[in-house]
């Protein structure tokens, strides 16, 4: 089982990024996937969830209204488009899977990708 998180980078703020996370060795469709974020000296917190069949939403109240989460079965791949970025959007990014929507102990985690929002 693969995760793979992309497209973080430097950003200044109200900016835009696309993260990516492509998955490999299960069936994707059968998990929901999560966004999670870790910045600098804080704990992990949960930032979107995608559901696996109905691609439910959901987001942290952080987030609320600037990023949107996206399922593509067929590519495997999950996206959190990150809208309107402020520099406390600042940390590193990791998508995960569980069968339980929501889960705040995801089964399988990819590596991260950085997010800086800074001018």
């Amino acid at each position: 089982v693969q995760l793979q998180a992309s497209g973080g980078g430097l950003v200044q703020p109200g900016g835009s990024l696309r993260l990516s996370c492509a998955t490999s060795g299960f069936t994707m469709g059968d998990y929901a996937i999560g966004w999670f974020r870790q910045a600098p000296g804080k704990e992990r917190e949960w930032v979107s969830y995608i559901s696996s069949r109905d691609s439910r939403t959901r987001y942290a109240d952080p987030v609320k209204g600037r990023f949107a989460i996206s399922r593509d079965n067929a590519k495997n791949t999950v996206y959190l488009q990150m809208n309107n970025l402020k520099p406390e959007d600042t940390a590193v990014y990791y998508c995960a899977a569980d069968y339980q929507y929501g889960s705040v102990r995801p089964q399988y985690w990819g590596q991260g990708t950085q997010v800086t929002v800074s001018s």
